[in-house]
């Protein structure tokens, strides 16, 4: 983990761009609550650095509830005039809807991200 995220109940994430082997910097990502009946409400915007992960948790450690969550990435500006990627990029805007259960542990959920595919996994 890079300085200024916590270890401990809270929520981070991170992306790679599997396709070069290296971090995605400049992703834009927004954290949002979702609501009974799928409401979605804004909890925290971020920008991925030079390491692929955000400056501070998107959820701090101590502050994350029980509850299903979306991380929204705005991958297409990420990948727009990237030699050998399709203009427009393949991919727009990937989203992640995850639930918490557990509130003591840590959840970690990085974005792996090519221009044509991604995947996802709960990390620590």
């Amino acid at each position: 983990m890079s300085a200024g995220i916590s270890v401990g109940a809270g929520l981070s994430t991170h992306v790679l761009d599997t396709a070069r082997g290296r971090p995605a910097a400049g992703i834009s990502i927004q954290l949002h609550a979702v609501e009974e009946g799928g409401q979605r409400r804004l909890l925290n915007t971020a920008m991925t650095n030079q390491d692929g992960r955000t400056d501070a948790p998107l959820i701090e450690r101590g502050t994350l509830t029980i509850g299903t969550y979306e991380l929204t990435f705005h991958v297409a500006a990420y990948f727009e005039g990237l030699a050998g990627v399709s203009q427009p990029p393949f991919l727009d805007v990937v989203a992640l809807r995850f639930t918490v259960a557990d509130t003591a542990a840590h959840y970690h959920v990085p974005l792996l991200v090519s221009p044509w595919s991604y995947s996802t996994y709960r990390g620590s």
